[in-house]
């Protein structure tokens, strides 16, 4: 993940339209695949529920992410469809969909054999901005098994390839070597090359046994789950609110985004400096800044976000596609304290409650049902990620291919009642992705916070270069 871009800032000329769609022999051998013993992850069950609340409202819901690339020449439909079946059933996590059963709980069935996975090409024709974006969108619900899709959009010189993944199947993380998995395979056919032998991956399913095995186990005495209570218990029994009016959480509307740069490639590294001066590192400074940024917007005495990490503990789990992510509850005290001292505590925070994000909040408030105090989250809370697109498993040389194709990360865009913020370091500097609900007041205090981030992170990087920022 580079840079996130809502699809309301799609931009792209016309063109010849080809997508790949599941064969009816495909389909009938997926909708009477058997029932699975393997359980749903806990991250794929909580996104299936909201998928299903949102729908039974009407309502559009974000669980889309969507890549695209550009690639020189006119695409070779045949070698693309090649590598599409093969991307498919080389990840298990695609041979799945899912079910409520009577009881309401989420069921699984799975293919047994891989080989029944089979896409095949349709030629749509010339098609206008508006209509291949809707196409590329044009992605089944989670509840049905091709929640997927890819598109190409072939133009005179070159062809963009979208690939549309339901969060079900992907992370923000795996993105950029998903894009590599496909174009180096796609790359070695068109070539002329031996069809490529990537290292097998691991298994998505595995993880879901792995997880609900530990968690099946956990009870209120766990320090994990007593962790998840504490933090609760510090922000009234529930998780924190973003500190800024975000309008009036009852009406609907649509998320947006907007982007920032928090600092150019020569301040990210006195930043760097900064945090490890004191004994912290990038992140740490990140919470930091974010910390200060609250306290001199709103007031704050403490600062508590909930920020993600991936789940991934294995070699296996770092080479395959699936919903690998957990959230670290994060809670330092900020009132007349430093810099240093901040970043030092979110970074101690951060390292100390990191076993915290293999035990899903929903499971912790589930677990603490009859504990008094303990209630639900409400609209508007915050989350902040931070990326550094330098450490593995992503490498200098894999975003150097990215960026050399045009590679891009889209949301679809839904209903948004929370705050979604992205601080992605990468060779060029660091920047700031903030989603919000789309209404003015919401706009209005997205743009105010985003101004006072810029600001802590200069001075930070101000005060480590001698007042030369």
């Amino acid at each position: 993940m580079v840079e996130i871009t809502s699809t309301r800032e799609w931009k792209g000329a016309a063109g010849s339209v080809v997508s790949w769609a599941p064969t009816p022999a495909s389909r009938a051998a997926l909708d009477s695949a058997p029932l699975s013993e393997v359980p749903a992850s806990h991250q794929q069950e909580q996104h299936l529920r909201s998928f299903r609340e949102h729908a039974y409202a009407g309502l559009e819901m974000e669980r889309l992410l969507v890549l695209g690339w550009d690639v020189p020449g006119r695409c070779d439909v045949r070698a693309m469809t090649h590598v599409i079946n093969g991307h498919l059933r080389r990840h298990d996590t695609y041979g799945s969909w899912f079910a409520f059963d009577d009881d309401d709980q989420v069921v699984r069935r799975a293919v047994a054999d891989s080989a029944d996975i089979v896409l095949a090409p349709e030629q749509l024709g010339l098609m206008e901005p508006e209509r291949w974006r809707e196409q590329v969108l044009h992605v089944a619900g989670p509840l049905q098994w091709d929640c997927f899709g890819f598109t190409v959009v072939q133009r005179p010189d070159h062809f963009s390839l979208y690939v549309s993944i339901d969060h079900l199947h992907l992370d923000a993380m795996f993105v950029v070597l998903l894009f590599v998995e496909i174009q180096h395979a796609y790359a070695a056919l068109v070539d002329g090359r031996a069809p490529l032998r990537l290292p097998e991956a691991g298994s998505y399913l595995d993880y879901c046994v792995r997880q609900r095995a530990y968690s099946s186990r956990l009870t209120l005495d766990d320090p994990e789950v007593a962790g998840w209570l504490d933090f609760l218990r510090a922000n009234g029994g529930t998780l924190p609110q973003f500190p800024l009016p975000l309008g009036d959480s009852a009406t609907t509307c649509l998320g947006d985004l907007v982007t920032v740069t928090l600092m150019d490639a020569h301040e990210t590294d006195r930043f760097e400096s900064a945090c490890m001066s004191v004994g912290s590192r990038f992140l740490g400074g990140v919470l930091a800044c974010a910390a200060i940024t609250e306290h001199e917007l709103a007031g704050t005495e403490s600062y508590n976000v909930i920020t993600p990490t991936t789940t991934r503990t294995t070699p296996a789990d770092f080479t395959t596609t699936g919903w690998f992510t957990g959230v670290v509850p994060i809670s330092i005290p900020v009132a007349g304290r430093t810099f240093a001292d901040i970043a030092v505590d979110a970074q101690y925070c951060f390292d100390r409650r990191l076993l915290l994000a293999h035990v899903p909040v929903e499971l912790a408030l589930a677990l603490a049902g009859s504990v008094s105090g303990i209630r639900p989250p409400e609209p508007g809370v915050p989350m902040l990620s931070y990326l550094d697109t330098g450490l593995p498993p992503l490498t200098p040389a894999t975003l150097a291919e990215w960026r050399a194709h045009q590679g891009r990360l889209y949301l679809n865009r839904g209903v948004a009642k929370q705050i979604g913020m992205w601080v992605t370091r990468t060779d060029t500097g660091t920047t700031l992705t903030v989603a919000f609900p789309d209404n003015a007041e919401a706009g209005a205090s997205v743009a105010k916070y985003t101004r006072g981030m810029v600001e802590v992170c200069r001075r930070v990087v101000a005060a480590t270069s001698g007042g030369r920022a």
